[in-house]
This record gives structure tokens, sequence and C-alpha cells, in this order.
């Protein structure tokens, strides 16, 4: 809270500076005025130095009081940032970690879990040091920076399309439950994963083909060498970040998955309702299969939840030019999307049994220096063939 309160002052500093340039001037020619009506025979130099020292005097206390809580913000926003990247890095490694420990864990569904792990790790290594740069003033190319941003979507498409590849391989899995491992084999996993990041780099690289901003003239700081400030919103167009990246890849991505989601419940519990008909090995494999479910959707709600606000803001800069979104608002969007990569090895840890096993063992070995065994928890049972009565519809 008192983080977000910083933010909101900093980001009023400019507009109260200049409020305060005019209220100052305003100030001063009504005592000048009054002066002037009351001792019109006293003005004199003295007086006007006077008025003009006590002006400067006042910006300069404003001045001041800017540049030291801006000095406090970007020290906060670095340290936060920093705390992110590193939980971002090392819980990411850990599920990767984890999955090449635990054959259990070497199923088709870890395979995109492991995507999505890769993106969070390059959000923490990548995308948060290279915000912390930017912050700071980066100067740059505009071509290297506007690579630079096309990197960011790159990293956030893929992290969308493997929670799609995620949301379809549990569907498979509870719609063709006894073919599901003809269909959906390791080397058609893995052979997905590769199309998620090929087609992430080809939306996330369109900008870089033409569809971004001009060269903005008033931003060169030297001209002859075409270096700019680099920030995002000065290389990228915001149709494109509307239209294209939002509303083509972030909305209709978001609302498969909430539909695929729901129709994998609304199967699953349709099955456990069936209690007379179906076997107990068939109720147990739709009890796991439901958990499973839930704690997957609960990725996706979690993904929905820190990158919405951003796009949100995004949307409404674009269809309302005149609105004003504050820039503390900007900031906190900014976090809550660097946030996300930090949540998703908490929900495995907590919702999963055999990730949270298996990393239990791993700190047991590691960390505290104990001789435990890694237990290589045999693979999970293939899903149990349903009769006619128990077949899975949709």
């Amino acid at each position: 809270m008192l983080f977000h309160q910083r933010l909101y002052r900093e980001s009023q500093c400019s507009e109260g500076r200049e409020q305060d340039d005019q209220g100052v001037s305003r100030q001063s020619v009504w005592s000048w005025k009054r002066m002037l009506d009351n001792h019109p025979s006293t003005l004199g130099s003295a007086n006007a130095t006077s008025a003009a020292t006590h002006t400067s005097h006042l910006n300069g206390n404003s001045d001041e009081t800017c540049r030291n809580l801006r000095e406090h913000v970007d020290l906060m926003y670095i340290a936060m940032e920093t705390a992110i990247a590193l939980a971002s890095v090392l819980g990411n490694v850990l599920v990767v970690l984890v999955v090449c420990v635990n054959r259990a864990l070497r199923d088709t569904t870890f395979c995109f879990i492991v995507s999505l792990a890769i993106a969070d790790i390059a959000v923490g290594a990548l995308v948060i040091p290279l915000a912390i740069v930017v912050s700071l003033g980066l100067k740059t190319q505009f071509y290297t920076c506007l690579f630079l941003s096309c990197l960011l979507l790159i990293i956030t498409q893929g992290s969308i399309l493997s929670l799609m590849a995620i949301a379809v391989d549990r569907y498979l899995r509870v719609k063709i439950p006894t073919k599901y491992s003809i269909v959906v084999t390791q080397r058609r996993a893995w052979l997905a994963v590769f199309l998620c990041w090929f087609l992430s780099t080809l939306t996330g690289l369109v900008p870089m083909l033409g569809w971004h901003n001009d060269h903005p003239t008033d931003n060169l700081s030297i001209p002859s060498d075409d270096v700019i400030v680099c920030k995002f919103t000065t290389v990228m167009r915001m149709d494109y970040m509307v239209y294209f990246n939002f509303f083509g890849w972030v909305v209709v991505p978001l609302v498969l998955m909430i539909a695929i989601y729901s129709q994998i419940f609304r199967v699953i519990r349709k099955q456990l309702n069936m209690r007379a008909e179906a076997t107990c090995d068939t109720r147990k494999y739709l009890h796991r299969e439901l958990k499973l479910a839930k704690s997957l959707a609960l990725i996706v709600f979690l993904f929905a939840l820190c990158w919405l606000p951003l796009h949100v803001m995004n949307s409404v800069l674009f269809f309302c030019p005149d609105c004003r979104v504050p820039k503390s608002a900007v900031y906190v969007g900014i976090f809550m999307s660097h946030v996300n990569s930090a949540l998703n090895p908490l929900v495995y840890a907590f919702r999963i049994q055999r990730f949270r096993t298996t990393l239990v063992q791993l700190a047991s070995r590691y960390i505290l220096s104990k001789p435990t065994q890694i237990s290589a928890c045999p693979d999970p049972p293939s899903p149990p063939a349903l009769s006619e009565k128990t077949q899975v519809h949709p």
C-alpha cells in the first residue's frame, strides 16, 4: 500500500510541478497587483528581485521533493522487480527439475507445463531485467527497442498458447480416455510445444515487419544516430496491441479455454454422478482428473487476472485518447503481469500431490542434506476402460 501511494505521488509530480508553477505565478501576479494598488510608488528593483527569488525558491523546493520521491520509487521498484525475478526463475527452474527427476510427471500434460515454466523463466531472466533497465532511461536504436518489445510479446504469447495446449490436452483425456495414449504421444506433445513457440514468434515479430510507430523525432536524443529513449509505447502501435494482440491472441484463447474447462468439468461431474454404473477405478480416475483440471484452470484464472488489467488500460487509451490512466495504475498492471510468472510454481506445489512429494524429497536431499532417496514413482495408470453405460460424452 505504501509503495502504491508513493507511485501515485510520483506520477502526480510532473503534473503537480506544472500546476505549482502556474499557482506560484498566479500568486505572484496577485501579490504584485495588491502591492501596486496599495503602494504604486514603491515598485522597485529590490521588490522585483525578492519576488523572483521567492518564486524560484518555491519551484526549487518542488523540484527537489519530486526528485527525491522519484529516487525512492525507483529504488523500491528495482527491489520489488528483483525479488519477483528471483522467485520466478528459482520457482520455475524447480518445476523443470521436478519433472526431470520424477518419471511419473513425464506425461504429455507436463510437457506443456514445462513449456509454460520456460516462458516464466524467460520473464524472470530477460523481461524483468529489461524492464528495470528501461525504467532507468535506456537509450537505444529505434529498431533495437522495437525488437526488445517484440521479445516481451513472444514470451507472453508462448505462455498463452502453452495454457491453450494444456486445456486441449486435458479435454482429450476426458473425451477419449481409452484412446488418449494412442492419439496424444510424447512426440506429438513436443511437436505441439514447438508449434506453440513457432506461432508465438511469428505473431510477436509482426511489428518488426512494419506495424509499428514511426520514428519519433521529438524523442531523439541524437537525431543523426537515430537513438531514442526506449519505451514500449514509443515503438508499439496501440492498434496492433489492441486489435491484433489483445483481441486476437489474448481474448480469443481465454474464451476458448473457459469453454474447454467448462466442458471438462461438465463431463467429469456427469460421470461422477453415475455412481451405480461406474466402477471404483473409474471413479478414482475421474476424481484425479477433476482435481488436476481445477488446478490447471486456476493457473488460467491467475493468468487472466494478472494480464487483463494492463491490456484493458491499453484499450482505454486507444479508444479514448482524451481519457487519462494514472501512471500508478500502469505500474501496478506491469507488476501484476510479472508476478504471474512466480505464482504458477506455488499452484503446482500446493495443488498437485505428485509434484509436491517430489519437491519435498528434493529439498530434503539437497537443501537439508538428508539421505533421502528420491522415489521414482511408477507411471500413472492408464485411464480405465469404461463400459458402454459409462462412456464419456461431451
